[in-house]
């Protein structure tokens, strides 16, 4: 276990450096395409809508089991092979590893929206955040812009990064194999549409218990960057932000990085929103924070995202450093 760490290590240096480039998956699909031809491929063969409820998720659930066997069973042989090459085998796997990451194109894809809203505006801003949010953008106004993208900056800094690392840190290769094939098919068939609301019931679940330690960590860690970015105050407020408001959140995960976030910024996120027109009613988080948001605050959250990144790489150090001397 102790060389999971010191990998994760260098994953993250190689994830934080050169991130996802464009040239690479313009001429090979990246992993999570093919993870989602599986799932899709399942979706079409096993969710027959004109068969009951218990049936469709009985189905669903036998599907994601067999999707998390599948991506279990091909880190287990990447490891296997790389084990052969030796220190090639290595940075083949840190490689393999850092693939399966996001810190440098999260940072890249949530700055864009601060870009888009500085150079064109509310319609710049719209189109920017319309990437990496589902809510219908031209319900936004520039605060609602800003919320958008800094809520997705806090979820994804818990599912695109800190729950990959940390099934790698416990299982290797077969574990963030998998958690992304879990966390895939959630985004895939999760939802509560017609077509998925049963089919999709064992993925959703299964999502949010691998998700659980992820997202109490991610608060920890965004506090503690706030910490180095605003000083020792505001990892009280994110710590504290995050055990009075994360149960508000409609998931059971998300509230917590996010909470911590907005509590470490001192600005409102969540509350309601339209999706294809429809308005969601939900709590505002940190309602006592400032409710006008700019560019600026977008900026603010990616520089407590990047220092609770380098964070989570302090912490995956010493914890190689400590299981080396044990």
């Amino acid at each position: 276990m102790t060389h999971h760490f010191f990998l994760l290590a260098g994953a993250l240096l190689l994830d934080r450096v050169v991130g996802d480039p464009d040239w690479l998956w313009r001429r090979y699909p990246h992993p999570v395409v093919l993870f989602g031809k599986a799932i899709s491929f399942a979706d079409q063969k096993l969710n027959i809508e004109t068969e009951r409820f218990e049936q469709r998720r009985f189905k669903g659930v036998v599907a994601i089991a067999l999707l998390v066997g599948l991506s279990l069973a091909v880190g287990w042989i990447l490891h296997a092979a790389f084990r052969h090459f030796g220190l090639i085998g290595h940075l083949l796997e840190i490689v393999v590893v850092a693939v399966l990451l996001a810190q440098k194109s999260l940072a890249e894809h949530v700055l864009r929206v601060a870009i888009g809203l500085r150079e064109g505006g509310i319609e710049g801003g719209r189109q920017a955040v319309s990437m990496i949010v589902g809510r219908d953008p031209k319900a936004l106004d520039q605060s609602g812009i800003c919320r958008g993208a800094i809520e997705s900056l806090a979820e994804n800094f818990s599912d695109g990064i800190v729950a990959p690392a940390f099934w790698y840190a416990v299982l290797g290769l077969p574990g963030i194999v998998a958690y992304k094939m879990i966390n895939t098919a959630d985004s895939m068939i999760g939802h509560k549409s017609p077509r998925h609301l049963a089919f999709g019931w064992g993925a959703a679940r299964l999502d949010d218990l691998v998700n659980w330690p992820a997202s109490r960590l991610s608060a920890l860690f965004v506090s503690l960057g706030a910490g180095l970015r605003f000083g020792p105050a505001a990892i009280r407020r994110g710590l504290g932000g995050a055990l009075r408001d994360a149960g508000m959140h409609r998931s059971p995960n998300a509230g917590w990085p996010e909470a911590a976030l907005a509590w470490t910024l001192n600005v409102q996120i969540a509350g309601p929103r339209s999706y294809g027109g429809v308005v969601v009613a939900e709590p505002m988080i940190n309602g006592a924070g400032r409710a006008a948001l700019t560019a600026v605050d977008i900026e603010d959250a990616v520089s407590v995202f990047l220092l609770a990144c380098s964070v989570l790489l302090a912490a995956t150090v010493a914890a190689g450093v400590i299981f080396s001397l044990v």
